[in-house]
């Protein structure tokens, strides 16, 4: 890791944390406040140690690019979670074979970049 890419990295997990710190839920609500605050520090510590070993550049920039992501959709519709994604059901798809591989890829690439750890981590 480049010395720019650790700073900018270490910006963003300050910058999540001042976040966290600074949270108010969208209720108004003092109990709600604390669990997203502690769901935000939590989620943040996860992510940012599980990924603490990544070393391909390009890996790097996509991590940075959901954390970004992450921060932006939050603080513009106040929720903390991750957002929802509506994929239509697997239902169609045999259990097996070439249409199930098919839509399991498609599901995959129309993964929004926001959430590509969110479910490792869940």
């Amino acid at each position: 890791m480049t010395p720019a890419t650790r700073q900018e990295v270490l910006g963003l997990y300050r910058k999540v944390l001042q976040i966290a710190k600074n949270w108010q839920s969208a209720s108004g609500q003092i109990e709600e406040t604390m669990r997203e605050k502690e769901y935000i520090r939590n989620e943040a510590r996860t992510l940012f140690r599980k990924n603490k070993t990544v070393t391909d550049p390009k890996l790097i920039k996509q991590c940075i690019e959901e954390c970004e992501a992450r921060i932006e959709i939050g603080l513009h519709y106040n929720i903390p979670y991750p957002r929802p994604i509506h994929l239509p059901p697997m239902g169609l798809a045999h259990k097996q074979g070439r249409t199930l591989r098919h839509q399991e890829k498609l599901r995959k690439i129309s993964k929004p970049i926001y959430l590509k750890s969110h479910d490792e981590v869940s």
